[in-house]
């Protein structure tokens, strides 16, 4: 459904081209300082306008509509809502007889009888990662300066410079994928709830809600595969739990080891592409050449990052809460 978490419970709503999008956050501890301008960095991040993404540009300013008193979170459930004021939902019409390849156009308008909201991708629109950025928000201010969740830019196309990358995507005229990965320092040596809710097990079902993620590894990830077990396996060297390497990227067992988390995804290529391509024609039945119009990101994944961050710190701000419950207190 629309809801995730145990404590820290994100319930995301809001269509690309309805009058907003937004989030609503359950379990939040009261007395966390929270105004709008704390949003504002990680929302910038996100942000269009940079060469490879959308040209579809809002302002994307939270406002707070619950659960912030005086400039704090009270304890209540805290919702945020953003306004979508830059559409044109004309540019989708032609979907309705043409569902994109690659995209959730088909599925949705099977699973829902028609009656879903297709402009702009609907509820299934990249533009619902602004909720998780804002819960990301809330979620780091709870992890608190200890712990650093940061997300970067691996590969645009196959290539590590991110510049040529886009640069041959640019020349091909076609969409390209990419890789990003994440760390986090700081954690201590204990979270996680196995078997299904260990910590990796958190962390792809939240990494795999955000749109165009096709994969996810931990540490080596599948290089582990090819590795043999004295190679994979990560000496402990001090009482602290500190490993010589991280093959394990930081996880032993779905519990946090004390050593850096470390993780990758891969994000698959614009489904919206600017290239012809054939589909079904709904109208004629017949399969048909067709090509994309309207404002596209080229590479999703140069905006990826800042959300990363969001859903990792929002998974691991519920394991921070769902620790501290189990001996006996909630507090900022």
């Amino acid at each position: 459904m629309n809801s995730f978490g145990r404590i820290f419970r994100v319930n995301v709503f809001g269509e690309s081209h309805g009058e907003s999008v937004g989030v609503n956050i359950d379990g939040v501890p009261y007395g966390i300082p929270l105004k709008q301008e704390d949003f504002l960095p990680d929302l910038e991040r996100r942000k269009a306008g940079a060469k490879g993404t959308t040209p579809r540009k809002e302002d994307d300013l939270p406002f707070l509509k619950s659960g912030v008193f005086n400039d704090h979170t009270t304890g209540a459930p805290v919702t945020i809502l953003f306004e979508n004021n830059n559409t044109r939902s004309a540019d989708y019409a032609k979907l309705r007889e043409f569902p994109r390849p690659g995209h959730a156009d088909f599925v949705a308008s099977k699973k829902y009888g028609g009656f879903e909201d297709y402009r702009g991708g609907g509820h299934f629109s990249g533009r619902l990662t602004l909720n998780l950025v804002a819960a990301g928000v809330i979620a780091k201010k709870i992890l608190g300066d200890d712990i650093q969740v940061k997300a970067v830019l691996k590969e645009v196309g196959g290539l590590p410079d991110a510049e040529k990358g886009l640069e041959a995507a640019i020349a091909a005229k076609d969409s390209v994928g990419g890789i990003v990965e994440c760390t986090v320092d700081g954690l201590p040596i204990g979270w996680g709830e196995p078997f299904f809710d260990s910590v990796e097990s958190n962390i792809a079902h939240a990494v795999f809600a955000i749109p165009a993620i096709k994969g996810v590894e931990f540490g080596a990830g599948f290089a582990a595969a090819k590795m043999k077990g004295l190679e994979h396996n990560d000496p402990i060297i001090d009482t602290n739990g500190k490993t010589a390497t991280n093959n394990a990227g930081g996880v032993v067992g779905g519990i946090t080891n004390g050593n850096q988390l470390v993780f990758r995804v891969a994000v698959k290529p614009t489904s919206s592409t600017p290239k012809e391509q054939q589909t079904l024609n709904i109208a004629s039945g017949a399969v048909e050449s067709f090509s994309v119009k309207g404002r596209h990101d080229l590479c999703i994944a140069l905006r990826v990052p800042v959300v990363l961050e969001a859903v990792t710190a929002m998974v691991l701000a519920d394991f921070k809460l769902l620790a501290d419950s189990t001996l006996g207190y909630r507090k900022y």
